[in-house]
């Protein structure tokens, strides 16, 4: 492994990707010592309020910014590190300047690991689907990060859930599938923290046992390895692993 203390680097989208899907891994893997950064393209502006609202839309930036540091340090994660492209439209940002200065995160925190979405965006949002090019063409220009992880829900779960809003991937896919009910209440303290989302996220009302079911499985698809023996994931989350 490359340096003394392993290092994972997400590059999301917005306020709120961090914690959703990955967040108990990442506070797994914080536990066990990996220097967890984010780097996060937008302040979700264009985001929702809250169902009522809980801010004006003049100030949500400013509020979904204060919940991704909320929730960065409930799950252990270092401080992120927030940019101010537009949200909805990351897609039409100039893909150099962006690659650039992911290059640039890159170079400065030396990543082993990158996580971000994949060619579908999870979801089919653009600003999921722009990010994770982005952080394909900057892994393809950095030769020190030994591989490349993608957030998915297999199809299994999707059908089981009947989650229509969500692009799964084939269960065979998956390269790892992580139980994160040891940092169940650190996940479900940083959901919290994102309290503008919550109207927005049908399944935070569900009751716990199907919370449980889509929450407390996380998946994740190996996009690219270039250095097997460098890449902690498989390792440090054995003992966690479906």
């Amino acid at each position: 492994m490359v340096g003394d203390t392993p290092a994972l680097l997400a590059i999301l989208a917005h306020p709120d990707d961090e914690t959703f899907r990955p967040g108990g891994t990442l506070a797994l893997l914080a536990r066990k010592g990996v220097k967890v950064h984010l780097l996060t393209a937008t302040r979700g502006e264009a985001g929702s309020r809250g169902d009522p609202p809980q801010c004006e839309a003049k100030d949500l930036a400013d509020v979904r910014e204060r919940e991704l540091r909320c929730a960065c340090a409930a799950l252990g994660l270092e401080p992120p590190r927030v940019r101010k492209y537009k949200d909805g439209h990351l897609q039409e940002a100039d893909p150099s300047a962006v690659v650039a200065d992911i290059l640039a995160y890159m170079d400065e925190v030396r990543p082993q690991v990158v996580l971000t979405f994949g060619a579908d965006g999870l979801s089919g949002h653009p600003d999921h689907i722009a990010i994770g090019r982005f952080t394909v063409q900057a892994y393809a220009a950095n030769d020190h990060v030994a591989a490349l992880y993608t957030l998915a829900v297999p199809r299994s779960l999707a059908e089981q859930l009947e989650m229509r809003q969500i692009h799964p991937v084939p269960d065979e896919m998956i390269a790892l599938r992580v139980d994160v009910s040891l940092a169940w209440e650190v996940k479900r303290a940083a959901m919290a923290c994102h309290a503008t989302q919550r109207s927005a996220t049908p399944l935070l009302n569900a009751d716990d046992g199907r919370q449980r079911l889509f929450f407390g499985r996380e998946f994740f698809v190996l996009a690219a390895s270039r250095a097997p023996e460098s890449d902690f994931m498989p390792d440090l989350l054995r003992d966690h692993r479906l």
